[in-house]
């Protein structure tokens, strides 16, 4: 017999062998395998559905968080303006105050220099008037002793210098 024509005993038994096993496969396996198949599918779209929307949910937040740090950012950016113009106007202010104080300071001491001058010019014409009395009495010979004449003609000298 060969393997093109086969016995008829070995094919019928080959032929059950087969429908018992596709029977078999066909009642018990294959239905398993798909409920298998189904729930493992459901599962991939169950999460894959709640990865979409994680990711939808992970996307506005995100663009909240960017909405955030935007308003944070131009919020930073006003109060740096902000200080740096009180900065400004603190340091007009301090200069300002530094002047006056400058001002006020040069004012007293020209009205100190005033009185100072003053009083060196009234020390100076009594030394002056006593020096010049003294040398007077010496080239004369005898003292001077009249205070008020001596007074009354170095004032007139004076008043002629000036």
């Amino acid at each position: 017999m060969g393997p093109l024509k086969p016995n008829l005993v070995d094919l019928l038994a080959a032929l059950f062998c087969f429908a018992a096993v596709f029977a078999v496969m066909s009642k018990v396996l294959l239905p398993r395998i798909g409920k298998v198949l189904a729930v493992r599918e459901y599962a991939i779209e169950g999460v894959s559905g709640l990865a979409g929307g994680t990711r939808l949910e992970a996307e506005r937040v995100l663009a909240v968080c960017q909405a955030e740090l935007a308003a944070a950012r131009q919020e930073a950016s006003r109060i740096r303006q902000t200080a740096l113009e009180e900065g400004a106007a603190l340091l007009a202010a301090v200069r300002a105050e530094g002047v006056r104080a400058r001002e006020e300071l040069v004012a007293a001491s020209a009205v100190q220099l005033q009185a100072d001058r003053g009083i060196a010019e009234a020390a100076l014409r009594e030394d002056v008037l006593g020096l010049a009395t003294e040398l007077a009495g010496r080239i004369l010979g005898e003292p001077l002793t009249d205070a008020r004449r001596n007074r009354s003609v170095a004032e007139a000298f004076f008043a002629e210098v000036e």
